[in-house]
């Protein structure tokens, strides 16, 4: 599910999981609303797309905001810790805020809180599950622009 007005995206939910969402009172349906949306999400999960280039609003603190922000510098097939997204926004010793603002993300995929790990390279929660975590990095490893360098691919067996 997706959600959001006609300008931005606010937040998308898996059909399943712990994170799973359901419509809430006084939302409509509008699949042409999100038309872009669906037609990258198509590319990506195809493997034709590595960047998404869609507007996002997401609600969050401004903590949760400064994570997110850094969750999409993290380069499409390869990973990185909690601890070093800490060290990103200037906050080293908040690993586990960030581990809790990176559970909160509301628009998985596209702000890719997939693609963050344990510091020892250990798959850690995911809202989707972690079969659906272990999916994603292994198709991001799949389709890895070729001659792009990936920690992904040197550090988790699949």
């Amino acid at each position: 599910m997706i959600a959001g007005d006609e300008s931005v995206i606010k937040m998308m939910s898996f059909p399943r999981g712990r994170k799973q969402r359901g419509i809430e009172p006084g939302w409509c349906e509008s699949k042409s609303a999100f038309r872009s949306v669906t037609e990258q999400l198509d590319e990506y999960f195809q493997g034709d797309r590595i960047n998404f280039s869609l507007p996002l609003s997401p609600d969050g603190t401004e903590f949760q905001q400064q994570v997110w922000q850094a969750l999409l510098e993290i380069p499409y097939g390869h990973t990185t810790s909690y601890g070093d997204i800490a060290k990103m926004i200037n906050r080293p010793t908040a690993a586990r805020a960030v581990g809790t603002a990176n559970g909160a993300n509301p628009i998985p995929i596209i702000i890719p809180c997939h693609r963050v790990i344990g510091s020892t390279g250990k798959l850690t929660g995911f809202g989707g599950g972690i079969s659906t975590k272990k999916w994603l990095l292994a198709h991001e490893k799949k389709y890895c622009p070729a001659g792009q360098s990936s920690d992904l691919q040197q550090s988790l067996k699949f």
